[in-house]
């Protein structure tokens, strides 16, 4: 193979004999800790990823420290699939490391790119990709095996894909004969060798285009042979990144800091969603209040009720009635306005809410619809069965708040502690009731929740950061001068 047709990602894998004929049957519950594991990995991936791709942008390089980490997750994934679903070539159990175990049957190695262009990172991960994608999607049953997705959420691995397939057939003809079919594990390893490709590719790892070339069999005669590390493994380091050695100074405590980090990100990520979106509701205030949506709701019985509405506030002190503090419910809800409007001239209206007893045993025995929530901007409900109501609504002498009529009524009630129910009804109690309903409230601690959860968030970015951020200048790369000195640990 010439150095043009080199591909810069190596994957190798020997087929372990004998295998157990029954092993296999439970490997996929055996391997559950490496799946947790992992996922906080690909967290880690996701965020580092990232990283890697602004340091690109601005400097054209990969850094290096990120560069051995993500090398490492592709690693630890491809030693587990290669022990579980993807493809039963071992039951050596997998080693608990981003390194490269030189005992273990399944290898990957990436060359480390000393240039990339600008350029092609901001389309080669998304664009360029897509004819592979579509290929992965083939091999894998519709997700990136390796959780890369584009980046975009975490993917599956084998699902009903042709790896996953051609892998418990191989599975069963071991279970029967206790021979594994090598031509299947060569054709296995080769759809195996091409998404790990496109990983490495779709993760900034290079800028040459994965080859549309199934190379099969344990060997992989279609990459480059990266070069042995240029010093012995020290305590504490590893070797190389991205070479056979390990992971240059990627120890226990520097991974489980990087996880940390990037979950803290994430968590960091979600909080800056909800305070922004907080943010924005406050700014869309119409006399006071924040319009939290309208829907339309219709049933063929009596009438509509909510699911109960529960605000139980109590924390150290609130709802006790202090004329200081007064009731929780209300200072975080603030004042409720529904505005109820009859669709198809259904006539007039009612609408009430009640302390949810109260109104169940009004309901009693009469035919009405709880209503669950939306699929489909269509309303779900759960059917009681029973006949028309002995007392009109308004008549009821039950609800807290009620309003009835022709035309739209609009029902305003400030917001206490308790267990609420809001039913709807025609106001003469006739069926069918087929409504539209705008929700909206004052919502008064809305300020004050979003700027807690901007500067919760804030905070957690800083500590992810600060985490992500130790190890990486800490871990050496693999020139450090420090790699000379006998003993020295990390």
């Amino acid at each position: 193979m010439s150095a043009a047709e080199a591909y810069p990602v190596r994957v190798d894998a020997s087929l372990d004999a004998p295998l157990s004929r029954w092993l296999w049957l439970v490997k996929w519950l055996l391997v559950i800790p490496h799946y947790i594991v992992l996922a906080f990995l690909w967290a880690g991936f996701v965020i580092l990823s990232a990283v890697a791709w602004v340091a690109i942008l601005a400097t054209g390089r990969y850094p290096r420290g990120i560069f051995e980490f993500n090398v490492g997750v592709l690693r630890w994934t491809w030693r587990v699939q290669y022990y579980a679903i993807g493809a039963f070539g071992t039951d050596r159990y997998p080693p608990f490391t981003l390194a490269d175990d030189p005992s273990y049957p399944a290898h990957l190695e990436v060359e480390y790119p000393q240039q990339l262009s600008r350029g092609l990172a901001l389309v080669k991960w998304w664009l360029l990709a897509i004819p592979q994608y579509i290929i992965v999607a083939l091999f894998t049953g519709g997700g990136l095996w390796l959780g890369w997705r584009a980046g975009l959420s975490g993917g599956s691995w084998a699902g009903v894909g042709l790896i996953g397939i051609l892998a418990v057939i191989a599975a069963v003809v071991l279970l029967a004969t206790g021979r594994y079919p090598e031509q299947i594990f060569d054709f296995v390893l080769g759809m195996n060798r091409w998404v790990l490709r496109v990983a490495g590719y779709a993760g900034l790892m290079t800028d040459r285009y994965p080859p549309f070339r199934l190379d099969m069999g344990g060997h992989d005669p279609g990459t480059l042979t990266l070069p042995p590390p240029a010093r012995p493994r020290q305590a504490g380091y590893g070797g190389q990144g991205g070479g056979p050695a390990g992971q240059g100074g990627w120890t226990t405590t520097r991974i489980v800091s990087m996880i940390a980090g990037a979950v803290l990100v994430l968590i960091s990520l979600g909080l800056f969603g909800a305070g922004g979106t907080a943010l924005w509701a406050q700014t869309q205030r119409h006399g006071g209040y924040v319009d939290l949506g309208t829907a339309s709701y219709s049933t063929p019985r009596y009438a509509l009720a909510s699911d109960t509405v529960e605000m139980h506030m109590a924390s150290a002190g609130w709802d006790s009635g202090s004329p200081f503090i007064g009731d929780a419910a209300s200072a975080l809800v603030g004042t409720v306005r529904i505005r109820v409007t009859p669709v198809a001239d259904s006539g007039p209206v009612f609408i009430g809410i009640a302390p949810a007893g109260a109104a169940e045993r009004y309901l009693t025995g009469v035919s009405y619809a709880t209503v669950n929530g939306m699929t489909d901007h269509r309303g779900t409900y759960t059917g009681h069965a029973g006949s028309a109501p002995a007392v009109r609504p308004a008549m009821a002498g039950i609800w807290t708040a009620q309003a009835a009529g022709p035309g739209t009524q609009t029902l305003t009630w400030k917001a206490k502690s308790g267990n609420w129910m809001v039913v709807v009804m025609n106001a003469d109690g006739s069926r069918p009731v087929s409504v539209q309903v705008n929700g909206a409230a004052t919502l008064p601690a809305l300020p004050w929740i979003a700027t807690g959860l901007l500067v919760v968030g804030f905070a957690c970015l800083a500590g992810g950061v600060l985490l992500i951020a130790i190890p990486l200048l800490r871990a050496p790369g693999p020139q450090d001068p420090r790699l000379d000195e006998p003993g020295r640990r990390a």
